[in-house]
């Protein structure tokens, strides 16, 4: 599958946001955001007013690089999204949340999606008892997620598990740190999501 390779820094500077990609070290003095915030090229300081469609675009930009996902991965998903009762929108960012990369991240298994996503691929989590290694696998209310026995020893896994507190942990999932299990008490609403995305953009852009 085709995955971004290239230096992550360089899309928090495109973005304008500082979208937490490379783990701890974006809460760091280190973070590239932090110390180079304008875009990145030679013409990143000179950038004009943004079109409609431009805003619409790095609105998507923003939020599929944010997760990690490819295009074809986040146009299925807002098609998905758009068969669904409710607002599209909100039903596309709760589909995203939904994801077991994004679960294992949330529940601070992991510093980074793209960790988490690695984590998950090579078969370290269970959910409801059952090995899982499928990132896009969708969590529902209820499930439960716990680290398999024999990778608890896992040096990053327990480092990450000690900084989840600065990240902070979702009102709709619970971890239990000493056992290595996490559950989603329920699926999130929109105002328990983060605000920094206008998924209305995004909405108006496919809806061309």
């Amino acid at each position: 599958m085709a995955r971004y390779t290239e230096a992550v820094c360089r899309i928090c500077r495109r973005e304008n946001n500082k979208l937490f990609l490379k783990g701890d070290r974006c809460f760091a003095n280190k973070c590239a955001f932090e110390r180079h915030a304008q875009a990145p090229g030679m013409h990143g300081t000179h950038r004009g007013k943004p079109s409609e469609y431009g805003l619409q675009l790095r609105e998507k930009q923003k939020v599929k690089r944010s997760y990690g996902l490819m295009e074809k991965q986040f146009r299925s998903l807002f098609e998905k999204a758009e068969r669904q009762k409710g607002v599209t929108g909100a039903n596309l960012l709760v589909l995203l949340e939904r994801r077991l990369d994004n679960i294992v991240y949330r529940l601070g298994f992991a510093s980074s999606r793209s960790q988490a996503r690695q984590l998950v691929c090579h078969g370290h989590f269970l959910v409801n008892g059952r090995k899982v290694d499928i990132p896009s696998y969708l969590v529902r209310a209820g499930d439960a997620v716990s680290l398999r026995e024999k990778s608890r020893r896992i040096a990053f896994v327990q480092e990450s598990l000690e900084t989840v507190v600065r990240r902070g942990l979702p009102e709709w999932l619970e971890l239990d740190k000493a056992s290595f299990v996490g559950r989603v008490r329920e699926l999130p609403a929109r105002e328990a999501l983060t605000p920094q995305f206008s998924e209305q953009l995004i909405v108006e852009l496919y809806s061309k």
